[in-house]
């Protein structure tokens, strides 16, 4: 319901959108966040290990069907501040470099992006879709089109585009979400290894101290600072 608040007016509804809101800082937050990551690694190896990590997470939010945060992700190694990393991409696996072009492609916002569109379509609940594609469908909707006609009849046709993204969103909800440690991530601990339970630890407190830099003149400076543009 907090779409449909955001978009008709909460003041009209009398309401307010605060998960909404937080889910959309989140989405700019991890953005963002990679960005922050990348160019404040100052040493050149660790930065190529970050962008390849990166893209392996990317990878795994895309199995999970977590399009939100895949779609955060790759518009984060995207943003032009790590993207004329020249040197740094250079050194980043052909295999994973075409993996992250086969990703920006995915995300290419041409033609009211169809590709990203089309995969959703084919995929089967649960579903975390592309949150901001779906609001700026509503406004969309809602802004473009009158919501009474002439002599105060219902503009059914603005009713049944907003109710095509809800369906959306009903069908993405279709099952309950279940988390599981992937293979690849999991083959190394047990259930009970002191190394998983240290690892926690440090991820947790991690992420308590973790900060975000979302001025981009500010990561375009330190992006130029790491790799010099080429005369």
């Amino acid at each position: 319901f907090e779409l449909i608040y955001q978009v008709f007016g909460r003041h009209n509804f009398g309401q307010i959108t605060s998960n909404l809101d937080v889910f959309l800082r989140h989405f700019n937050e991890i953005q963002y966040w990679v960005v922050t990551e990348i160019v404040l690694t100052t040493n050149l190896s660790r930065r190529v290990q970050l962008v390849r990590k990166f893209i392996k997470v990317a990878e795994l939010c895309k199995e999970y069907q977590n399009l939100n945060t895949f779609f955060a992700i790759i518009m984060g190694l995207s943003n032009i501040a790590v993207s004329r990393l020249t040197q740094t991409w250079e050194r980043v696996p052909s295999k994973l470099k075409r993996t992250f072009s086969q990703y920006e492609s995915l995300i290419d916002p041409s033609r009211n992006h169809r590709k990203y569109r089309v995969f959703l379509s084919k995929l089967e609940p649960p579903i975390i879709p592309f949150t901001p594609l779906l609001l700026k469908d509503m406004t969309f909707a809602h802004e473009g089109n009158k919501t009474f006609l002439e002599k105060g009849l219902i503009n059914f046709e603005k009713m049944q585009m907003i109710s095509q993204t809800l369906r959306i969103i009903r069908y993405c909800r279709g099952r309950p979400m279940k988390l599981e440690i992937p293979n690849k991530a999991g083959s190394s601990f047990t259930s009970n290894s002191p190394s998983k339970k240290q690892l926690s630890v440090k991820l947790e407190q991690y992420i308590k101290e973790l900060k975000v830099i979302d001025n981009q003149r500010l990561l375009t400076q330190y992006s130029h600072s790491l790799e010099h543009r080429k005369s």
